[in-house]
């Protein structure tokens, strides 16, 4: 049995073997991209274990700062932003970073320089750190037009020119999950390797889903389509049983599930937030791209999620994100609800 176990262990495929097969498809490849992405999986290997010990190395209290969207920062949030910096920028294939916590974008010294571009929220769903919620650290990156004259707006780019996206989950495990044009592929970290593993290949969401996900704390403030769509999940016209109702509060916790259960996931606009609370660069785009080349689809209630063009680094939007027949329901409430009201 030992020797079976041996055997099938060498057959374990990591995500640097992973992404060194797809490089290989790319002749004209130079390895930059697999370089960039071993910094980023280092980050996240990082930052994984600063969290399963975070209570006791007492980096869960606040840090007493407060971050450019005006949320108290948390130690943990200041030392992922740190690691991650640190790990793209000694890549020395980037060129251009912006971070959730850091205001203003980093520009990489020329003598570090590549030509990719990195957005990044280092720790996604931080304050549910003290109570044990999977938290995550989200990522999209992009090429750079041209390294020798690298400007503000090369990071403000749409979405639809993203080379490739991920998250990396910190929860009950360590899961990673990389989009490219390739597709969308899961890696866990096994502790015992320190290696991440492909455990979930060729990720694609169920085109229909019986689950929805919305902070209904907020119901109040929604629009009708929003209100309508709940309204349906709750109590269905067509027969069908009703939907469940799953809300971790943490985006790559929830985004996760339905990427693997399907169904969709609502954070729209409304009355307190007119122009909705996600962020643009760094959680709206990279969890579109994922959910697009899973087969799914990213609704901002007006478009297609990826062809928005930011106007800042730290722009917000509403999004819906989920199975195919989920946005294509929410898109026929929002057609109808400008109809009514033109």
């Amino acid at each position: 049995m030992d020797h079976e176990a041996d055997s099938q262990r060498t057959d374990l495929m990591t995500i640097t073997r992973f992404v060194l097969n797809e490089q290989s498809k790319y002749p004209e490849s130079r390895g930059d991209f697999t370089i960039l992405l071993n910094h980023i999986v280092l980050g996240c290997k990082f930052v994984c274990s600063s969290v399963n010990k975070a209570g006791l190395a007492k980096l869960i209290g606040l840090a007493g700062e407060t971050n450019i969207q005006g949320e108290e920062q948390k130690k943990l949030d200041v030392l992922s932003n740190e690691v991650f910096v640190n790990a793209l920028i000694s890549s020395g294939r980037t060129c251009l970073l912006v971070s959730e916590e850091i205001e203003e974008a980093i520009f990489v010294s020329p003598s570090h320089r590549g030509k990719y571009i990195v957005v990044f929220d280092p720790l996604d769903g931080s304050s549910n750190i003290d109570c044990g919620v999977s938290i995550g650290t989200i990522f999209g990156i992009y090429m750079v037009k041209d390294e020798s004259k690298v400007t503000i707006e090369d990071a403000l780019q749409p979405g639809s020119n993203m080379l490739a996206a991920g998250y990396c989950m910190y929860g009950s495990s360590c899961t990673l999950v990389l989009g490219t044009e390739n597709g969308v592929n899961g890696f866990t970290l096994d502790p015992s390797l320190g290696e991440f593993i492909l455990t979930h290949p060729n990720i694609k969401i169920p085109r229909k889903g019986k689950i929805y996900s919305v902070n209904e704390g907020n119901a109040r403030n929604w629009d009708e389509p929003t209100t309508k769509y709940v309204e349906k999940c709750k109590f269905p016209q067509d027969g069908l049983p009703p939907k469940s109702l799953r809300y971790i509060g943490s985006m790559v916790a929830d985004i996760h599930r339905t990427l693997l259960y399907g169904g969709i996931f609502m954070y729209p606009a409304d009355m307190k937030n007119p122009q909705g609370k996600l962020r643009l660069l760094y959680e709206v785009f990279p969890m579109s791209y994922l959910m697009e080349q899973a087969g799914g689809q990213a609704f901002t209630g007006k478009q297609r999620a990826l062809d928005l063009v930011p106007n800042k680094l730290h722009e917000r939007s509403p999004i819906f994100l989920g199975s195919h027949d989920e946005i294509e329901q929410m898109k026929e409430l929002y057609a109808a609800s400008k109809a009514d009201g033109a």
